[in-house]
């Protein structure tokens, strides 16, 4: 077995991933944009910033080394005679690519009468009331092509910069070209909110407030944003970037929500904001029933437990009333709000 000194290993270190692709792996080596690349063996391994980050199996790391032992899974002495090896050797010229100007982000045409894009959202469970509110308030469309649902994020000029889209015809999620994580969609009735309540994705933020609306409550009076999806992460410095964003934006914040999903992802980075931003902020750690995936899980499971408190009571009062099929009537209709 090789062994290696401290100042070997240092030296090894120094090596990056993104120039150990370019100079000795380039047909494995895929830009997606400006400054971030992923690899073509594995495209959920995202470099950016000289680190990188794999993505489907939450593991990341800053150097060259890191990469051959967590993704190759080379011996570490092993990998330090490949990095130290390789340096002996003249690498192939490399000519820097030409940066691209930033994607515009430009909204797709949309549907005069988005009724895919409201049905779509009804039958994930969101209430009536909070999709006639982001009709109103231009934060739900529906594209004209494809008939995706498309919620908006804005800036705090009001100028849009951010869509994600669900497809209404197929199994589909991504996001408007161009779009600014910073500006992810979020729900702000109230500008002097001191609380904000965080998700992972803008349909368990509709569906957090549509809990609200099925039970009762007031929700105007707090924030809501979602951050366009998480990684797993228990670092303190990391930050998403829409809560970033937001924050720097609302100073009136004092009390931060966390509704993140029950996956490991989402407990992540849970942890990793909880820790990033405790003495700064009151953070509190509240995620979806233990028996739920995410909100809107628990939203669906809540809706089916109302639609059989509701039959069981109509049939206590109404014996031989046809109680199964005007409960869930009601409730689609909303008339569970108070």
């Amino acid at each position: 077995m090789s062994y290696y000194t401290q100042d070997v290993i240092a030296h090894a270190r120094q090596m990056d991933l993104l120039s150990y692709l370019r100079m000795y792996e380039p047909d494995n080596l895929v830009r997606l944009s400006n400054g971030n690349y992923c690899t073509k063996e594995h495209d959920s391994l995202k470099i950016s910033n000289g680190k990188w980050y794999w993505f489907s199996r939450g593991i990341g790391g800053a150097s060259a080394l890191d990469y051959l032992v967590k993704v190759k899974g080379m011996p570490f002495t092993r990998a330090v005679e490949t990095i130290e090896g390789i340096r002996n050797y003249k690498a192939p010229d490399y000519v820097p690519e030409k940066e691209d100007k930033p994607r515009e982000f430009r909204m797709p045409d949309i549907m005069k009468y988005p009724e895919n894009a409201k049905e779509y959202l009804l039958n994930r469970g969101i209430h009536p009331s909070i999709i006639d509110y982001c009709l109103c308030r231009s934060l739900l469309f529906e594209s004209l092509k494809y008939h995706n649902v498309i919620l908006v994020g804005y800036d705090k000029d009001g100028i849009a910069r951010y869509a994600t889209l669900r497809g209404t015809k197929a199994n589909y999620k991504g996001e408007v070209p161009g779009s600014d994580k910073h500006f992810a969609f979020s729900i702000s009735e109230n500008p002097n909110a001191s609380h904000i309540h965080l998700f992972e994705s803008a349909i368990d933020l509709l569906s957090y407030i549509s809990l609200d609306l099925y039970k009762g409550r007031d929700w105007e009076d707090d924030c809501y944003l979602s951050l366009g999806g998480v990684y797993q992460t228990k670092r303190k410095d990391v930050m998403p970037y829409a809560l970033d964003q937001y924050l720097s934006d609302h100073l009136n914040i004092t009390t931060i929500h966390l509704h993140l999903d029950n996956d490991e992802a989402g407990r992540g980075a849970s942890a990793g904001i909880m820790a990033g931003l405790s003495g700064k902020y009151t953070v509190l750690d509240e995620p979806p029933l233990h028996n739920c995936k995410d909100v809107n899980d628990q939203l669906k499971m809540e809706i089916q437990n109302m639609k059989k408190e509701e039959i069981n009571h109509e049939e206590s009062t109404n014996p031989g009333s046809n109680a199964e099929y005007a409960a869930p009537d009601r409730l689609w209709r909303g008339e569970y709000a108070r």
